[in-house]
């Protein structure tokens, strides 16, 4: 009689992850090339290199938001930590990247001796992973906590996790990628997976020059356009695609109607594009256009109301100098049973 081995493996969470990842990847690129006009979502633009471009348009002169941000936080740490109000507390940021400008505040809040936790939270394990590390090494008393998940899967465990109150950073303009309806969907599954009395700060791009405006999205070094084809690099990578990136342009320009930035990728001449992972030839155009972002720009009224909308309180709005870009200060307000 002939044995035959049996053998079982227990998936871990990183197996799970990984494939869902990969599948949703697939998915929502199948539906932005089969739509008309064609679309590819913003939020697979940071792969490894991906953020290595981003880091450098941060660095970049005509890219103002990142300066205008540190000042503001630089100028009005202090009143920030006065908003929080708590005996302890959860200092947690959505996508924390690097965490440079964040660094202002955890620096300050130590030297205050306040009793707080850092916990940064993204998708990605490698984003949390260096995070942690860097601060870590550099910043001597900091707690670090970081989650690995979903926004609001991670800020839901928070709020049910030890009682004590959340400050939120969602900083950079991430909102401004949000398309009108989507950022009120945003903002309120944030209001809902958030306790009473905690506070959110958040990051506008303001409405100014519209010309300074696309300078910041068009800049002289071609970073940006680099940044934008990556997607495809990464696309061709991780799908098993043909994309020919020197057949594709970047372009970019200021809507006037929707008062954002609209960001494109250009076939420049009729080609078509097999991905193997969806089993799937698309054809593109000559001058067809691929929209691969979106990026509002606000005015004060927009901001109240966008916190009116979504239940939240304003405590405050605070700017730079030239008011390039505001932080937003809002309190969770829930009806109490």
């Amino acid at each position: 009689m002939n044995e035959k081995s049996c053998t079982y493996r227990i998936l871990e969470p990183g197996d799970i992850e990984a494939a869902t990842s990969h599948r949703q990847f697939a998915l929502d690129v199948l539906i932005g090339l089969s739509q008309k006009p064609k679309s590819l979502p913003s939020r697979y633009f940071y792969d490894e290199e991906g953020s290595r471009l981003f880091q450098r348009i941060m660095d970049l002169p005509e890219y103002y938001l990142t300066g205008c941000e540190f000042d503001i936080l630089r100028w009005h740490k202090e009143r920030i930590l006065q908003w929080i109000a708590a005996d302890s507390f959860n200092l947690v940021e959505l996508g924390a990247g690097d965490g440079k400008k964040t660094r202002v505040l955890l620096e300050h809040f130590l030297s205050r001796g306040v009793d707080f936790r850092y916990i940064p939270v993204d998708i990605c394990e490698e984003a949390v992973d260096g995070c942690i590390n860097t601060l870590n090494g550099s910043l001597s008393g900091l707690e670090v906590s970081g989650l690995v998940s979903e926004y609001f899967e991670g800020l839901n465990w928070l709020s049910n996790l030890d009682g004590r109150r959340n400050m939120v950073l969602f900083l950079g303009s991430n909102i401004g990628n949000f398309r009108p309806g989507e950022a009120i969907e945003f903002l309120h599954q944030l209001w809902s997976a958030l306790n009473d009395g905690d506070i959110v700060l958040i990051g506008f791009d303001l409405l100014k020059d519209m010309e300074m405006i696309s300078r910041a999205y068009n800049d002289a070094e071609g970073v940006t356009a680099a940044f934008n084809l990556n997607l495809l690099k990464r696309m061709n990578r991780e799908l098993g695609a043909d994309f020919d990136v020197d057949r594709f342009s970047f372009y970019s320009a200021f809507n006037l109607r929707a008062n954002a930035v609209e960001s494109f990728l250009v076939s420049q001449k009729e080609q078509n594009v097999r991905i193997e992972d969806l089993n799937q030839t698309f054809t593109f155009h000559q001058w067809e256009p691929v929209q691969t972002e979106f990026s509002h720009k606000y005015r004060d009224e927009d901001i109240v109301n966008l916190a009116a909308r979504t239940g939240f309180e304003i405590i405050g709005i605070l700017k730079d100098p030239q008011e390039y870009f505001a932080d937003a200060v809002w309190r969770v307000r829930k009806a109490h049973i």
